[in-house]
C-alpha cells in the first residue's frame, strides 16, 4: 500500500509541475511575437522575396563524382600520390569504379589474368606429363583458356587440379570475413 501511495504522490507532483510551467511556456511564445527584436532573430533565415521580385534560384545540385575528379587532377598536378596496395582506394568514388567494372585490383586485363572465378565454366581437364591442365571458358567470351596450378586469375589463384575438379582460392573483399579468401570448387560435368 505504501508503494501505491508513493506512485500516486509522484504522479500528482508531476502533474502539478506540468500545470504550473505550461502557462510560462505559452507566455514565452507570446513574448517572442510581441518583441520585434526576437521576432527578427527568429525570422532571419525565412526571407520572402518582395512583391514583383523573382524568387532566388534554387541551389545547384552538386555532382560529387565531378568534384572528386577535379580534386584528383589538382593533387596529381601537385605531385601527391596514394598507393592503396592490395586494398580499395578510399579516395576513389565507389560509384565510378562500379560503372567501369573495376574491383580491388583495378581495370581487368585481357586473357587469363582478367578472368573472374565466378564467370568461368570448367570444360575439360587434361593430364599431361608435366602436370594437369584445366580448360575453362568465360561466360562472356567465345575463347577457352588453359589453366595450370599456380596461375593467377583476376580475383584469385588456381590451387589444385584433379581428374574431376579444379580448386580456386578466391579473394574476398569483406572486412568482416575471418579469412581474406574462400575456396571455390568447379567440377567437371560427366
Amino acid at each position: 500500500m505504501t508503494s501505491r501511495w508513493s506512485w500516486s504522490f509522484a504522479l500528482g507532483l508531476l502533474l502539478l509541475v506540468t500545470y504550473l510551467t505550461a502557462p510560462g511556456i505559452v507566455l514565452a511564445q507570446d513574448d517572442v511575437a510581441d518583441d520585434p527584436l526576437l521576432a527578427d532573430m527568429q525570422a532571419e533565415g525565412e526571407e520572402e522575396p518582395a512583391e514583383g521580385e523573382a524568387p532566388p534560384p534554387p541551389a545547384p545540385e552538386l555532382d560529387v563524382d565531378a568534384l572528386l575528379r577535379q580534386d584528383a587532377e589538382v593533387f596529381a598536378d601537385e605531385g601527391y600520390s596514394y598507393d592503396p596496395g592490395n586494398r580499395r582506394d578510399p579516395f576513389v568514388s565507389l560509384r565510378e569504379s562500379r560503372e567501369r567494372g573495376d574491383t580491388a585490383g583495378g581495370p581487368r586485363p585481357e586473357g587469363v589474368p582478367g578472368l573472374l572465378i565466378s564467370e568461368i565454366d570448367l570444360t575439360g581437364i587434361f593430364v599431361l606429363p608435366d602436370g594437369p591442365v584445366a580448360q575453362v571458358q568465360a561466360a562472356d567470351q567465345d575463347k577457352s583458356f588453359l589453366l595450370r596450378v599456380g596461375d593467377r586469375l583476376y580475383d584469385g589463384d588456381v590451387v589444385s587440379i584433379s581428374r574431376s575438379e579444379v580448386v580456386f582460392r578466391q579473394e574476398v573483399d569483406d572486412p568482416a570475413a575471418l579469412k581474406p579468401f574462400r575456396e571455390v570448387v568447379k567440377k567437371l560435368n560427366p
